[in-house]
């Protein structure tokens, strides 16, 4: 039988404090979930993401800003979530150093919009 153990979206483990971390807690078929913890960083100014999946995406601690190229900003404080449509081209303008930034995304197909 397998050994059946839980683990914490909050714990860092050996994370750097100026580094973002990105920790991919399951990836099956279509769907891959994430873990990031950002501290300060930022989408570079002239770059966009551009994804090929849907991206659900929850903020658990800290804040932050997202800017959409064809919609404006959008911030986020604990327990906000949105839906970023595939090819919704967006940039994070924003992280908190402290507390840290805490984010789960749900990468894939999502049929049911939000």
């Amino acid at each position: 039988m397998k050994n059946l153990s839980p683990a914490n979206i909050f714990h860092h483990g050996n994370a750097v404090p100026d580094d973002k971390e990105l920790f991919e807690i399951l990836a099956s078929g279509d769907v891959v979930i994430e873990r990031i913890v950002s501290r300060g960083q930022i989408t570079p100014e002239a770059e966009w993401y551009n994804q090929e999946k849907d991206e659900w995406v929850i903020l658990l601690t800290g804040e932050a800003r997202i800017l959409f190229e064809n919609s404006g900003e959008i911030a986020l404080k604990p327990g906000d979530y949105l839906l970023i449509p595939a090819h919704e081209r967006h940039r994070v303008t924003y992280t908190s150093k402290s507390p840290e930034c805490i984010w789960l995304a749900i990468h894939g197909q999502i049929h049911d919009k939000i």
